[in-house]
């Protein structure tokens, strides 16, 4: 079926070219945000891979699947961006006094990165990974793991992606990469050594569990009540605030217990519920005066250390619709 169809997008039938790469498409945007921190970078990225494969199709030879070819375009379409610098973004300016915000901890490097909605996480199964994948799935998409890739150089952050992630072996990812299985070892040992696997001590709970639930919960509660101190009592003791494209950083229970007596103390939020990278996350909706109508004001994902909350990130508006949240709520 495999070969008739390839024989059929080559004669220019653009229907059997696409029976052949629909199926990879969403996998390959979840590749590409890995690489890239963005879904939006990742979107343009795979519709750059879908046109250079049908332009290079008379010269795939077949040693290869389908799928492993457009892993290796969709690659290093990512990897010559990054390489440009052509996407690089400017953080967000804002001023702390005029907003009612403390003092930053910290200054975020990460200014690009965005979250991802669930429904795009339900990629092929768990067949479709190689025997090499060394993280599980949870964690290979989580907002931390995909913040630490962005720190890597590029060939490092392919490598490791490519074969701790997908399961690829060395040859395979030497192949995909035009590069000798040495520098690829060396990569990988390098990315290696600056990712590593998650060292928090308490790992979150399953998604959906009982105990997530427990602790959202609470969150929700003490959020839409602005009880700060039920808030603090549901944060670790390193916990980290973080808010992109906006640089500014809290990290540690005092800090961030000092950022939301600010931010709650006199304003009103009612939290939608939904899942953003495998994790709780919570459309905000802010209430300005006597105004009945709440305003959209971010989206809050919760990374959680069992029965605690270990890090929270919130984005702009503009990531809402992706989610189907609306721009205002109605009391």
């Amino acid at each position: 079926m495999t070969a008739n169809l390839i024989e059929k997008a080559r004669a220019g039938d653009s229907d059997a070219f696409r029976a052949l790469t629909e199926p990879h498409r969403r996998e390959l945007e979840v590749h590409c945000y890995r690489m890239l921190g963005s879904l939006h970078d990742a979107e343009d990225m795979v519709q750059n891979t879908m046109l250079a494969a049908w332009r290079a199709l008379d010269g795939f030879e077949e040693r290869a699947s389908v799928r492993t070819w457009l892993y290796r375009i969709a690659t290093n379409q990512c990897l010559g961006v990054l390489r440009s610098g052509r996407r690089k973004r400017q953080a967000a300016e804002v001023a702390i006094a005029e907003n009612g915000l403390p003092e930053p901890t910290h200054y975020g490097e990460i200014v690009w990165l965005e979250p991802i909605p669930a429904h795009l996480l339900d990629v092929a199964d768990a067949s479709a990974l190689g025997p090499e994948a060394a993280y599980e799935q949870q964690e290979a998409i989580s907002l931390a793991f995909v913040t630490a890739l962005q720190l890597l150089p590029a060939r490092q952050r392919a490598v490791l992606i490519l074969r701790d992630v997908l399961g690829y072996r060395t040859g395979e990812v030497s192949e995909m990469l035009g590069a000798t299985i040495a520098s690829v070892n060396s990569a990988l040992k390098r990315a290696r050594e600056t990712v590593g696997r998650s060292d928090r001590d308490v790992e979150p709970p399953e998604p959906n569990s009982s105990a997530e639930q427990a602790v959202v919960a609470d969150f929700v509660r003490a959020y839409q009540t602005g009880d700060i101190d039920a808030l603090v009592r549901l944060l670790t003791a390193d916990v980290r605030v973080s808010m992109p494209p906006i640089p500014l950083e809290y990290h540690g229970l005092d800090a961030v217990a000092g950022f939301y007596a600010k931010i709650l103390r006199e304003r009103s939020y009612t939290l939608v519920a939904t899942r953003a990278n495998g994790q709780p996350a919570f459309g905000a909706y802010l209430r300005t005066g006597v105004d009945p109508t709440r305003h959209a004001a971010g989206l809050l994902v919760l990374d959680l250390a069992g029965e605690r909350i270990c890090g929270l990130t919130r984005f702009d508006n503009d990531v809402m619709p992706r989610f189907g949240l609306p721009r205002t709520l109605r009391d």
